[in-house]
């Protein structure tokens, strides 16, 4: 039976996983995998989906997860799940990770001859530039607010489209993991990171949440 013991565990071990891979991404250790990824997945998908793949730079923007975070407090909030809307918090701590990262992670953007975004999007956080691009925000973002969501319609969902909810997280996450690379937006490692991030903090504030299905709570 999965535990909310195991769930904590997954979350720690995930933000170690995530800071032993940092150290390993400002050694430089994968810089010819994240050329040679970026090349392929250039190569292989096809140019009329730069389009399509550009929505998920939008999507991903702050100020869009911004707002979807909180009305996802507003919603812990009217359930009355105080000390998960509490730590929804955690989505700003990971905000500034992401910023130190981006300040102290020697690890330059993709040059500009990769870029295949086909909008330019006036938003706030666009004027926002720091020196490099480790880990990537917009997946970090994503894949926090993915990941609760996940969990939540996992276990306490009941309905026949459940499963739809599911797969649609699923592909937004694989999507904007995607669209990162594929558009020269960022190398892999950085999306990587934004995932490991995300996933390690969003777990978090289900642990506060009464889990219906196949859980055994906490002693």
């Amino acid at each position: 039976m999965l535990t909310k013991k195991f769930l904590l565990f997954l979350s720690i071990l995930l933000f170690i996983t995530f800071i032993l891979f940092s150290y390993l991404v400002a050694k430089e250790k994968f810089t010819q995998i994240d050329f040679d990824t970026t090349v392929k997945f250039q190569d292989k998908i096809a140019r009329r989906l730069d389009g399509p793949l550009s929505i998920f730079s939008l999507v991903g923007m702050a100020e869009i997860t911004g707002f979807i975070w909180f009305i996802l407090i507003i919603f812990l909030l009217l359930k009355k799940h105080f000390l998960s809307a509490f730590s929804f918090g955690l989505f700003l701590l990971g905000l500034i990770i992401e910023l130190f990262g981006k300040l102290f992670v020697h690890h330059p953007s993709p040059p500009f001859l990769f870029y295949r975004g086909v909008f330019d999007f006036e938003f706030p956080s666009n004027f926002v530039h720091t020196d490099y691009s480790y880990p990537s925000g917009h997946v970090y973002r994503a894949t926090f607010l993915l990941t609760f969501l996940f969990l939540y319609f996992y276990f306490r969902f009941k309905s026949p489209y459940k499963y739809f909810f599911l797969s649609t997280f699923t592909l937004l996450f694989f999507g904007m993991i995607v669209s990162r690379i594929y558009l020269g937006e960022h190398w892999t490692t950085d999306v990587v990171g934004g995932a490991l991030l995300g996933t390690s903090l969003g777990i978090v504030p289900l642990l506060f949440i009464p889990l219906k299905t196949k859980v055994t709570e906490v002693a």
